[in-house]
């Protein structure tokens, strides 16, 4: 019996990903909050590409189990910035590019190994199909191909929903008026009701995670269209 959101032969491609993607994420926040003057993140070692740093355990084995989680979050004193406001906005969007930069990347290297044959297999939609029958080990570079650029463009996408504490919400929170901004801090404590309304919910879950769904696949296959141009 799996219990898991991933099938067990996945798995290890999954957490390879996740430790990646979070990872990343979360660096590039403490990395530009550092670089802006606030010295919060780098004091606590948060500066860092070690994944001990930044992956929290449960966020971790909750994505594992419920398809969606957390890793820790990198605490920034806007303060500290000569221009909160703006330097706010670039702190909060650097960690969702990230993943749209690993996921732009995976997509050109995965497209520059299948055009060169070291893969034989081409990938639409997310679906791999192979051109020759591949050995375990290329079998296993496909897949880890087909979850890094998969799980970065997911990250992308659902750490811009505008809900504290992620980082859609922080950018229109900092972008808003005071009056608006007011009004969206009256409902930081509903946040979680919210989310689990859209989560479980299937009317609400098709009409804003569903549709996440259709353009991460539209993303993935617009970076793989753009890198089979590249390299033929």
């Amino acid at each position: 019996m799996n219990f898991l959101a991933f099938s067990w032969d996945v798995l290890p491609f999954v957490l390879i990903v996740l430790i990646i993607a979070f990872t990343v994420h979360e660096f590039a926040h403490a990395y530009a909050a550092y670089k802006f003057g606030d010295p919060t993140a780098q004091l606590l070692g948060r500066v860092t590409l070690n994944p001990a740093r930044h992956v929290d355990f449960l966020g971790m084995i909750l994505i594992l189990i419920a398809g969606f989680g957390w890793a820790r979050p990198v605490p920034v004193t806007r303060e500290n910035f000569s221009k909160p406001r703006l330097m706010g906005i670039v702190v909060s969007a650097v960690g969702p590019l990230s993943n749209l930069l690993i996921a732009f990347v995976g997509a050109m290297i995965f497209s520059a190994l299948s055009a060169y044959g070291i893969l034989n297999v081409t990938m639409v939609d997310g679906t791999l199909f192979y051109t020759e029958e591949l050995s375990r080990v290329q079998e296993a570079f496909a897949l880890f191909f087909v979850y890094l650029i998969q799980m970065n463009i997911l990250l992308f996408l659902f750490n811009l929903i505008p809900l504290p504490p992620l980082d859609g919400y922080r950018i229109i929170e900092d972008i808003a008026p005071l009056r608006i901004r007011r009004k969206l801090q009256q409902i930081e404590p509903y946040s979680i009701f919210i989310f689990l309304l859209i989560v479980f919910i299937p009317p609400l879950r098709e009409n804003t995670i569903g549709r996440m769904y259709v353009w991460i696949g539209d993303l993935m296959q617009l970076f793989l269209d753009l890198g089979a141009s590249i390299f033929g």
